[in-house]
């Protein structure tokens, strides 16, 4: 993989054992948006989604930008990814398996099965071949991952499970 991934902190590994903070970090990649955004794309209460934002914020996951006027003329302050999530190695853990599974499920329940192109394969892969392939797999995704954002296209998300197969 090209990027050196450093490992997380305690903290860092905690903020992300949520589904939801997983969710905002998505919703948040190349888009800045307020909390009352975030709470109306996540059907949540906006005061919810404060504690969840703020954790992510004092982790470093999200940055706040200047703030602007709302409708109303209030003032809102949009957060931003600060990518730090796709740049840290985990310890695999019950807990951030369990949240990525619940933002992934989150997120295709709310795109709609129709629209996820989806495959399963069973592969009998020796030591050192199931080694190879997930170094390949995840090169590839380092490489879409660190290329410019082309204005204007569509977001694609990619989910990834590897697991024993019995």
């Amino acid at each position: 993989m090209g990027t050196e991934r450093r490992r997380a902190t305690e903290a860092e590994a905690n903020a992300l054992a949520s589904g939801i903070r997983l969710r905002i970090i998505r919703l948040t990649f190349k888009e800045a948006l307020t909390n009352k955004e975030l709470a109306r794309r996540l059907g949540k209460d906006p005061a919810t989604v404060l504690h969840h934002v703020r954790k992510l914020v004092d982790t470093g996951f999200l940055v706040a930008q200047p703030a602007r006027r709302g409708n109303r003329g209030a003032k809102e302050i949009p957060y931003l990814s600060t990518g730090l999530s796709w740049n840290l190695q985990f310890d695999e853990s019950e807990e951030l398996g369990q949240a990525s599974l619940e933002a992934y499920l989150a997120e295709v329940g709310e795109a709609g099965t129709a629209k996820v192109e989806q495959t399963r394969l069973v592969l009998q892969l020796a030591e050192d071949e199931r080694a190879e392939f997930k170094r390949r797999l995840y090169g590839l995704l380092e490489e879409y991952a660190e290329r410019p954002v082309t204005p204007g296209a569509e977001r694609t998300a990619v989910y990834v499970a590897l697991y024993p197969s019995t």
